[in-house]
């Protein structure tokens, strides 16, 4: 198909829009970004760490420790995030976050319902 495209003079299509780059350097004031790491104790006890990073500032806030994360843990815990938020007056437009399934539909509501 390249060939053929080639010989008639039609190269690839032009790349409209922004980079992914271009996107987040843009977008950095209204971007979070959240996950767990995880934490081996002394005692052979893993902790979960949920952490939230703002990418405009690169500041990373610890918002909670568990040794057994669940939906409600994690939903709680965003609550308490849009409060502060909110209390700071930051507006926040994106989360990024992988598809782990502690975050479920009752964490994306609260983002959702905030706006």
């Amino acid at each position: 198909m390249r060939r053929v495209l080639r010989r008639a003079g039609l190269g690839p299509a032009p790349r409209g829009g922004q980079t992914w780059a271009e996107f987040l350097r843009s977008q950095a004031n209204a971007v979070l970004a959240t996950d767990f790491f995880t934490v081996d104790t002394v005692g052979f006890t893993r902790l979960y760490v949920l952490f939230v990073i703002e990418l405009s500032t690169r500041q990373v806030h610890v918002l909670g420790v568990t040794d057994h994360p669940t939906g409600a843990f994690v939903t709680q815990v965003a609550r308490n995030l849009v409060a502060d938020l909110s209390d700071r007056g930051r507006s926040i437009k994106f989360l990024i976050r992988d598809r782990d399934t502690k975050f479920t539909a009752s964490f994306d509501e609260v983002f959702r319902s905030e706006g």
